[in-house]
Parts: structure tokens; sequence; C-alpha cells
């Protein structure tokens, strides 16, 4: 059986309609804890089915291995499994079979019982089929293609096809296989697919190793059943989807696994999609979807980066996305328990239906229509850096783009049960519309967030519904004073709201220190502002403080906020003492 293990820590609401959405494991009753953002730790287990893959499909005797030449036109070979017509070849029989040489417009065809396991060693191949897939397994218990070492193979069909089954449009594929497929070896492959898919198999389909580039007019490689690569170097330029699985018939198939690799994928549609789940264990991933991040994709068109419909869950692995739509996208939920993330997107950076776990080492938006989106978003641990051409993090009920399309396209309800949960990590949000936008409530237990949010007085740097609670951590947002707002006064940790008279240059110094001279913080905004809100645990009840505008600091800044070093002052603007759990202050 093929196993996913996920690790998730959030609230337990959250949790429920995750494994519920996922087909995961009942969880036991709602704690008073859970559910107002405590920290919880649950571990389980996503089945996806059994997959044809033994151990027995990798190893042969040498001495049973049929050997078959390829000369141009015709086929030496010497064998009762095998017959050629031509530069047709019909493997009829289990066994392993090994290609070399050349065959001008011909197949190998696989049609051997259903019991069958047959080999196909390509060591050293150059095949062209001007009208069908140069591989056709037709029929099979199972196929493997095995990549001889050091050999270098080559692929190509025609712009048309023959169909052997019109009415079902097959083979459609360079390599088209109606049974299960398995792809091995240390050798490489070059498939050059002019009518419709590199790779194609009506069943389910797993790389275990190799060096594969593919150009294709339609999808890279597809796995109807399931497609998992164990490993591999895998480049992929298409018009289609690069990565893809897509049965909808049945909810522990059409899934996507990805253990191990190297993956260059440029799609004209998602660059890795499944039916149900995406699974990443590992692995370097460069992606581009739609033409990437500067383009606009039509409302029908899915150009994401990596989709699962159900789930995404990603454990770990390097990631670089320039997608036009969504770079990591759900209807259902998405976890991210590892790995770094560096995104360019034309939508959203990464955004889940349902709920969206971060717990990784780092994630950095550096262009996005909205950052981190999803009803309910717990962030555990990672650096994470957003910039947004509207909302930073936004909690909301509804869809955005989740097909395709441009942004803005989805519907939002402005009320109901829509979290962010913030338990660690070091936030950096810089957005033009809300820094952070949650259309229910916020719980911060730990981490340090900084925003630099609008200029707009229709937006604010922090914007929620309900209420926000927080108990721990480093808080500090800055933008415009319209829509200002500070944690809720049911936190259990001090904090202020700070609204200047007018507004202040991007870059401008604020310093705010206790009366006897030590630094609460020494910020410089990016933008224009005339607002901060700020929380820490030594704001402290009944000390009194001062502020500063202007002035200069030493030490190390970073994101405008300067730490280690010694402010010089600049002008007093007001002083004020902490009167409550939300204090605030109103300065020139």
């Amino acid at each position: 059986m093929f196993f996913k293990q996920i690790k998730l820590f959030t609230a337990f609401a959250m949790l429920l309609s995750f494994f519920t959405a996922c087909d995961l494991n009942e969880i036991g009753d709602e704690t008073e804890e859970e559910a107002t953002g405590g920290e919880t730790i649950e571990e389980v287990t996503a089945e996806n089915g059994s997959t044809h893959e033994e151990s027995s499909d990798y190893t042969w005797e040498a001495s049973a291995v049929i050997p078959v030449t390829l000369n141009g036109t015709s086929v030496t070979e010497n064998s009762d499994g095998v017959s050629a017509s031509g530069s047709k070849i019909t493997i009829s029989a289990a066994g392993t079979y090994s290609f070399s040489g050349t065959l001008s417009n011909g197949q190998i065809i696989v049609d051997a019982g259903d019991n069958d396991l047959v080999r196909i060693i390509l060591s050293g191949v150059n095949i062209t089929c001007s009208n069908s897939a140069p591989i056709n397994i037709k029929n099979s218990a199972k196929t493997i293609i095995v990549l001889a070492d050091n050999s270098t193979n080559t692929l190509t069909d025609g712009t048309s096809y023959s169909y052997d089954d019109a009415s079902e449009e097959e083979p459609n594929a360079t390599i088209f296989s109606k049974s299960d497929l398995t792809i091995y070896g240390n050798g490489s492959l070059t498939i050059d697919a002019n009518f419709n898919d590199g790779i194609s198999c009506k069943d389910g389909l797993i790389i275990k190793s190799g060096t594969i580039d593919i150009t294709a007019v339609d999808d890279g490689i597809r796995g109807k059943d399931y497609l998992i690569v164990k490993d591999g170097k895998i480049k992929i330029n298409c018009t289609g989807d690069g990565l893809k699985s897509d049965n909808d018939s049945d909810s522990s198939l059409g899934y996507l696994s990805v253990e191990a690799g190297v993956f260059n994928i440029t799609a004209g549609g998602d660059a890795l999609t499944a039916e149900t789940d995406v699974m990443i264990t590992t692995g370097s991933f460069t992606l581009t979807a739609g033409g990437g991040s500067s383009k606009t994709v039509s409302a029908d068109l899915s150009a994401k980066g990596i989709k699962g419909v159900v789930c995404v869950v990603i454990d770990g692995g390097n990631f670089t996305f320039s997608t036009a739509d969504d770079a990591i996208h759900s209807n259902g939920n998405v976890a991210i328990n590892g790995g770094t993330f560096v995104i360019s997107s034309g939508d959203d950076g990464i955004h889940a239906d349902t709920s969206l776990l971060v717990a990784c080492e780092s994630i950095s938006v550096s262009k996005s229509y909205e950052g981190l989106e999803s009803a309910s978003i717990t962030i555990n641990s990672g650096d994470i850096r957003v910039v947004s051409s509207d909302d930073g993090i936004n909690a909301a009920g509804g869809s955005s783009t989740s097909t395709g399309g441009s942004p803005g396209q989805g519907g939002y309800s402005t009320s109901g049960n829509y979290y962010l949960y913030i338990n660690g990590g070091n936030i950096y949000v810089n957005a033009v519309g809300d820094g952070l936008d949650i259309n229910g409530a916020i719980v911060m237990t730990a981490g340090n967030v900084i925003v630099n949010g609008p200029t707009s007085s229709a937006n604010g740097a922090l914007d929620y519904d309900s209420s926000f609670k927080l108990s721990g951590g480093f808080f500090l947002a800055a933008g415009s004073s319209g829509m200002a707002m500070a944690p809720s006064t049911t936190s259990t940790q001090n904090s202020i709201l700070l609204n200047f008279s007018s507004t202040k240059s991007a870059g401008t110094l604020v310093c705010v220190q206790s009366s006897d001279g030590k630094n609460l913080f020494t910020f410089a905004p990016a933008k224009t502002f005339q607002s901060i809100a700020f929380s820490s645990s030594e704001l402290t009840k009944g000390t009194s403080y001062v502020v500063y505008t202007g002035g200069s600091s030493t030490g190390t800044v970073s994101d405008g906020l300067y730490q280690n070093g010694t402010y010089t002052p600049g002008t007093q603007t007001t002083s004020f003492t902490v009167s409550g759990t939300v204090t605030k202050i109103t300065s020139k």
C-alpha cells in the first residue's frame, strides 16, 4: 500500500475540516484550548491505494534478454515473442526485450496477455512514427521501460495519428499505455510529442529513475490512476499540463506523488496537477505555468504551479515558481510541512479553499495578488515574506479562481468560521491592500510579525471581523489610519495603537522608548504611514513611554526594524502610560 504521513499542528476545528476533506482518520472531541487556538499535535495517515510496483520489476536474468536490432526500415529479431512487419514490431509474450538502433516511421507495439510482464530495454534507440505512437502498449499485466545505463534514446511522433480505437481516440501519446507502466534506469529519454501528450498511461504510471526530456503540444506526463515519481531528472516544455493524474471516478486514485528528483517544467496549463492529492516528499522544482507571473490567463484555463483538487501536502524540497495563476492551490487543503519556496504569481501565492498549514523553512512571495489565502490559516514556523497587490494574508470563505482566471473573480463571505493562527515563525508582509485581512478571528501565541500595510485609508495594515487574541510574540504593523485596528482587549499581552495626526513619509524612523531609555522598537516603515499597531511582552502596564520620530539608529536593520543598536532621538511627538490591554495614542 502507498501511504503518506501528514503532520498537522493547528486548531481542532480546522483540523476537523482538513481531515474530513482528505478522507483521513476520525479524531476526538473538541477541547476548549483547541477551539481557542491552543497548539495541538496530530498525526494522521492518508491512504491512496495500492500500486503496481514490485521489487522484481527491476531485476532480470541477463541470459534471458531478447535482443532486437533496429535497422532503419527493418528489424532483426529471433524470438517467438516478437514479430516484425517492415518497421512495425509487435511483442506478444512476456519477456525482457532489448532494443538498439534506428527505426524510421515504425513502432514498438506491446500486445501480450493479461498476466504478462513485459520489459522493454531501450539501449540507444531513435524511433520516429509519423502517424501513431512510437511505443504503443495495447495490453499486458504491466510494462517496464528500462533506460539502459549511459544510453541516449529518442522518440518522435507526427502531427496526426491514425487511431487504433477512434471512439476513444487512442493511442494519443508518443509513449502510450493502456496498462500499468514503469520507467526506470540510468539512461536518458528524449521525447518530441508533436500530436498530443509525451507519455500517457490509462492506468498507473511510476517513474523510478532516469533522465527524461519532453517537448509536447499537450500534456507532458500523464498517469490517469496515479503518477508516482520516485526519482530522476525531468524536464518538460508543454502547452498543456506538466505532470498530471486525472482519474475523477475513484477518490483513492487520481493522485500525484513525488518522492525525489530534479524538475524543470514549463507548462501552458498547470505544472503539477492531480484530481485528488498532490504529495511531495522532497526534490528540486523550477515551475513555470501559463507563461509566468507577468501573464494573464482566461477564466477557463488553470495555469497553477502545483494543484491538488483535494489536498496538497509538501514535506520538503526547494521550489521556484513563476505562474500566471496560483503558485500552490487546492480546492480543499494545503499542508506545507517543510521546504523552501520562492514564488512569483499573477494570482495568489498559496491558496486553499478550506485550510492552509505552514510549518516550513521559508516562503518568499515576491509578487502576488494575495499572498496566503484560505478560510483557515495556521502558521507554526518558517521565514515567510509576502508582497501582494491586494491582501497579504487573507482568511475568507469562498474560492478565488479555483480553476483558472484572473485575480478577484471569486466571491467571499465576510462572516463565519475564518481564522488565522500564528504559533511561530518570522512573518513579513508588504501589501497594497490589507496586510492581514481576516474575516473572522486571529489567535497569536508566538512568532514575529511585521506588516507594511496600505497607504489608502480604504484598507488597513490589520483588519479582522471578530477578534484578535494575542498572548505572545512580537507584532508590528504600519499603514494608513482610516481603518487602523489593534489586537483585542481579550488579549493577555498588551498592545498599543499609535495614530499620527498627519501622514509620515516612507522611511521615517519611529522609536518607542520607556522612560528609562529602553527601546521597545525602532522602525522605518517601507511606505507612507499614519498608524502603527504594536505588541510585545516588554510592553508593561503602568510603565510610561516616549514616542520619537526622525533621528537615526545604529545596529542591524531587517525589514525596517533596527536591532542591537543605539537610537539617537529625533523629535519627541508624545508620551503615554500603558493603562490597559490596549492603549490608544494620538501623536503629532
